[in-house]
C-alpha cells in the first residue's frame, strides 16, 4: 500500500482548500447554497473512522468542532449537519454543512437537491480567507 496521502479526484474536483490542520486537509465545498466544509484526514488508505487509531479519532473529532465553530461565526446557523457517509467516495471524509431554515433543502439533506451553485473567484477567495481566521479562532 502506498503510504502518501492522496486526495480523492471527485472531493478534489467539488471543493477548494482551505487549510491543513494537525490531521486534516479543510476543503470548502463549491455549492454557495451552503457553507459547506469537508474535513479529509492526510492519512492513506482511510474509509472508516474506525481506520483511525483513538488518538487520531479524538484529533479529527477537535477538528469536527473547530470546523463547526468557524461555520457559526461566520454565518447564521439554525443547524450543522456532520456527517460521514462514503457512499460515494469512499475515502473518509467528514461534511461539516451549516444549515438555515428554509435553506435551498430545508429541511431535507443537501445531496442530491438542484443544481450545485459554484463560487465566484472574488467570493470563494474571500470566504476561504475568513474560513481560514475563523479556524484559528
Amino acid at each position: 500500500m502506498n503510504d502518501a496521502f492522496t486526495l480523492d479526484p471527485r472531493l478534489a474536483g467539488d471543493t477548494h482548500v482551505v487549510a491543513d490542520l494537525a490531521l486534516s486537509r479543510v476543503l470548502l465545498m463549491d455549492d454557495a447554497r451552503w457553507p459547506w466544509l469537508i474535513l479529509v484526514p492526510r492519512r492513506a488508505g482511510l474509509r472508516e473512522l474506525l481506520d483511525l487509531d483513538l488518538d487520531a479519532q479524538q484529533l479529527l473529532l477537535d477538528e469536527i468542532h473547530r470546523a463547526g465553530r468557524a461555520l457559526q461565526r461566520l454565518h447564521a446557523v439554525d443547524k450543522l449537519n456532520i456527517a460521514a457517509l462514503g457512499n460515494v467516495v469512499a475515502q473518509l471524509h467528514v461534511h461539516v454543512i451549516a444549515r438555515q431554515v428554509g435553506d435551498a433543502a430545508w429541511p431535507q439533506p443537501v445531496w442530491g437537491r438542484g443544481e450545485r451553485e459554484p463560487y465566484s473567484a472574488d467570493t470563494v477567495r474571500a470566504g476561504i480567507d475568513a474560513l481560514r481566521t475563523a479556524l484559528v479562532g
